[in-house]
């Protein structure tokens, strides 16, 4: 009897290198998520309310400020309620129209410079303020697009967009338009490409943690 507990027990720990490895990458990513889970929540949002109090004390201290600053809080508060439907209907029609499989083919690690001229076009042909971007952005990454096409998606967005070009040509010239223009060009990519560098691999498995993405190499 106990030779055959024995021989069960060998057999039900025996396990192929495939097997092991499937079985630590689950756990991993259940790890992952219940670290995410227990993430406090004055953490995650301090800063928001850090920010709040500061306002309610310069507020309370100096009224004319106060008012200046619940005035443009407003403002903005207003400025996104009109930007983000749109914005969020949008991300909804590129999750369910655009498959995984098309993202990475094209954007995606190895994609090359086919990958970093459509993430320069994505930005630079895109209208709305910076914050808008970031919803895009995480919506890329869980596609499989590399953190390298995001990151300069993010800056043709912030740097390159032509409504932006237009009006910058207009107001500082064209000369100072086509230099800076040139600049972002050369400095986006090099950027992306150094901060993917400097975070490595912990930190894209951190990233990759955070979105439910697929681990990115």
């Amino acid at each position: 009897m106990n030779e055959q507990v024995k021989d069960f027990s060998d057999k039900t720990a025996a396990k192929t290198p495939e097997q092991q490895a499937q079985q630590n990458n689950t756990a991993g990513k259940i790890g992952g998520q219940q670290g995410n889970q227990k993430k406090p929540f004055l953490k995650r949002y301090g800063a928001f309310f850090l920010l709040l109090a500061a306002g309610v004390v310069a507020g309370m201290v100096l009224p004319e400020l106060g008012k200046t600053a619940l005035d443009n809080t407003l403002g903005s508060f207003k400025e996104m309620l009109s930007v983000l439907p749109p914005i969020f209907i949008l991300l909804g029609l590129l999750d369910v129209w655009v498959d995984r499989a098309t993202m990475m083919k094209y954007t995606g690690k190895g994609s090359g410079f086919k990958g970093v001229l459509i993430a320069f076009l994505l930005g630079s042909a895109a209208a709305g303020p910076l914050y808008a971007a970031f919803p895009f952005a995480v919506v890329m990454l869980k596609k499989g697009s590399s953190l390298m096409n995001v990151l300069i998606f993010i800056g043709a967005w912030s740097t390159t967009k032509i409504p932006l070009l237009a009006f910058e040509a207009s107001s500082m010239g064209l000369k100072f338009t086509m230099v800076r223009l040139a600049l972002s060009i050369v400095g986006i990519p090099l950027i992306a490409f150094l901060t993917e560098k400097a975070l490595g691999q912990s930190g894209l498995e951190e990233i990759n943690t955070l979105y439910d993405a697929e681990p990115m190499k």
